[in-house]
């Protein structure tokens, strides 16, 4: 039985990998944060319907003595590197943590896999961020990166690590490149849970405003069960390789605004606030708030990013002729997934 190890299998991507594999044969080894194990209801939610079938290891990637011990353990075939501080809000806020997380943790896991378990084949999440302000239409494995966000430079960095590693010691370390993917699992504060949770409360009649950023920007989105899949296949091949896993068509956050109100029969009202200062927005929403018989969706001042990304847009060619992966789930079946998750 192949054994796996999957650090951040508490979150999105981890639970349905962990799933995936499961169903697979493997045994399935995951790191978690100590005081999630305090809280399991919550900080492990997304597992708790296959905790009986996992094995959970408490731990940090800050800790490399931790890693060591558990490399060195556990033995594992695969590695699926998936814990980070992956929210782009926040990296502008806290880049010390993001920097610490991501780019150390990174370093902790390939040195502890080189010295413990070099026969270990990894797996690396990197993200379609790392492109940033894109220097090509669409975005491929040889598209040269320009991160636009502490997340996306850290990103950059555990790419780099990884390639490095694998040139420097003949391991079999590849990365994917993944752009945005999305499921019912995903975490509170990425703008397409808000629009999916927002719009629910609006359709039970508990809110009437949904505030947004930058309707404009554009992202290639697909479901995240679709794209744990990819991972375990570039482990799977004769040599490693780094790939783009995408769905080779984008929208804007407005096409996911559309949606996700489609999908509950409703319409509503777009209000542009983004030039007022935030206090002034903040006044015009609160006026927003008293008119109970429309919709509104804001745009405001406060959710813009520092430096914005416009438009990512993922070429999937070799995944496609190499792996055979394709996604499975549309777009407008996944925004629709996602808002009656909520409903419920």
């Amino acid at each position: 039985m192949p054994k796996a190890f999957i650090t951040g299998i508490a979150g999105q991507d981890g639970s349905y990998l962990a799933e995936f594999l499961l169903s697979k044969g493997y045994e399935v080894h995951g790191l978690v944060q100590r005081h999630a194990l305090e809280d399991p209801d919550h900080q492990l939610s997304r597992i708790l319907h296959i905790q009986d079938k996992i094995k959970i290891h408490p731990g940090a990637l800050e800790n490399y003595s931790c890693l060591l011990d558990l490399f060195d353990k556990i033995q594992p075939d695969e590695c699926y590197h998936l814990a980070a501080q992956s929210f782009v809000g926040l990296s502008f806020e806290d880049p010390f943590t993001t920097f610490n997380v991501n780019i150390n943790g990174t370093h902790h896991v390939v040195e502890a896999l080189r010295n413990k378990s070099p026969h270990c084949k990894f797996y690396f999440a990197a993200t379609s961020e790392m492109f940033g302000l894109v220097q090509e239409v669409p975005q491929k494995e040889t598209t040269r990166f320009y991160p636009r966000s502490p997340y996306g430079v850290s990103k950059v960095t555990g790419f780099d690590l990884v390639r490095n590693y694998r040139d420097s010691y003949n391991l079999y370390f590849c990365s994917g490149i993944l752009f945005n993917h999305e499921s019912p699992r995903r975490g509170h504060e990425f703008v397409t849970r808000k629009i999916t949770q927002h719009v629910a409360k609006i359709k039970k009649g508990l809110i009437n405003v949904l505030t947004l950023g930058n309707l404009d920007s554009r992202r290639d989105w697909g479901y995240a069960g679709d794209y744990v899949e990819a991972m375990w296949l570039m482990l799977q091949q004769q040599q490693p390789k780094d790939y783009v896993i995408a769905s080779g068509v984008n929208h804007s956050v407005r096409d996911f605004v559309d949606a996700a109100f489609r999908a509950v029969n409703l319409n509503y009202e777009i209000v542009d606030l983004h030039n007022l200062s935030e206090e002034e927005a903040d006044r015009k929403v609160e006026e927003l708030k008293q008119q109970k018989d429309k919709i509104f969706v804001v745009q405001h001042s406060r959710f813009y990013r520092p430096a914005e990304v416009d438009a990512l847009l993922g070429d999937p060619t070799r995944a496609r002729a190499e792996l055979g992966w394709y996604p499975k789930v549309a777009f407008d079946e996944l925004v629709a997934m996602m808002v009656r998750k909520d409903l419920e």
